[in-house]
């Protein structure tokens, strides 16, 4: 690993869930689902505790995945289809193991994902979570499949020229972040005071909350701000500054995402790696999450990385 740590959100806090709904094939949402299931069915998180489950998951056809309803990470579209890049890119992988059918969780703060992964409320975490070494002392993760800078969001022309966290400390501005979020560390570490920063449970909290004037600006990654805004609030008076990677402590902070397993899952994490490295040898992952603002630039980086670089700490 080089002197870069690459990180994407801090600790998680723990919050309730919301209903779970089935997806599969092209990913509809058709039904609600109980997550403590008491039926025993081979799909159940809480099946053989302390057995490897690729092998009952591949019997039974279906993974239960835990997803944060942020875009275009992981979500519901309009039409209630789970999409995103990281649901995409699942379903791909689980579908060469044998699996066809993601029952997706739908969480409602991103820092619910690890204690529901922990708890076994689903088997895997695929909401495109940045892969840190605090993360890694709770999770065991995938190799990454996309890297990302940071942004901000701001008011057309913006007014108060917010376009590093730096700028934020120098000045008054108030700046949002998302619960569970990085960027929070990232702001405390270059001098913001507590009292300029704004903790939202989503994303949708985030841009409702600079609208409504409670914030100057809103830190999340590039590809998250242009993505929502553009999809979302294309008609309001908002902008996304250019991207840019912070730096703590003399060491640049870009972020590479990937895929939580539980620790003891190591067969079902293995035979996800292999078959997302013959994915991205292949040219296949671009094809998959470039309709989602990503770009060549995100995924060849995320090639050249792997999860055990991403969780050393440097």
């Amino acid at each position: 690993m080089t002197a870069q740590r690459w990180t994407r959100r801090d600790f998680f806090r723990s919050s309730g869930l919301t209903a779970a709904a089935v997806i599969g094939g092209p990913a509809l949402l058709t039904a609600c689902s109980r997550v403590d299931d008491s039926s025993g069915s081979a799909t159940s998180a809480t099946a053989e505790t302390g057995a490897d489950p690729l092998a009952r998951f591949r019997e039974a056809g279906t993974i239960k995945v835990g997803v944060a309803n942020e875009q275009p990470y992981g979500y519901r579209d309009k039409s209630g289809n789970l999409t995103g890049e990281a649901p995409e890119v699942a379903r791909a992988i689980f579908k060469s193991l044998g699996i066809d059918n993601l029952e997706a969780q739908i969480v409602d703060s991103f820092g619910s994902l690890i204690p529901g992964l922990q708890s076994k409320q689903y088997d895997i975490i695929a909401a495109g979570m940045f892969i840190t070494p605090e993360r890694c002392r709770q999770i065991a993760f995938s190799n990454p499949d996309y890297a990302a800078a940071n942004a901000f969001l701001v008011a057309e022309g913006n007014p108060k020229s917010i376009m590093s966290f730096e700028d934020v400390a120098k000045g008054d501005a108030k700046i949002g972040v998302l619960e569970g979020a990085v960027e929070k560390g990232y702001a405390e570490s270059s001098g913001v005071a507590g009292d300029q920063i704004k903790v939202f449970p989503n994303q949708n909290a985030a841009f409702k909350g600079i609208l409504a004037g409670r914030v100057d600006a809103i830190a999340l990654t590039a590809v998250s701000l242009r993505w929502t805004l553009q999809q979302q609030y294309a008609d309001e008076p908002l902008e996304v500054t250019e991207s840019f990677v912070p730096v703590v402590d003399g060491k640049e902070q870009t972020g590479a995402g990937g895929f939580g397993f539980r620790k003891e899952d190591t067969a079902l994490r293995e035979a996800f790696n292999a078959e997302l490295k013959k994915l991205q040898e292949a040219g296949g992952v671009l094809p998959l999450i470039e309709k989602f603002g990503f770009s060549a630039t995100e995924v060849d980086k995320a090639a050249q990385l792997t999860a055990d670089q991403l969780c050393a700490v440097s």
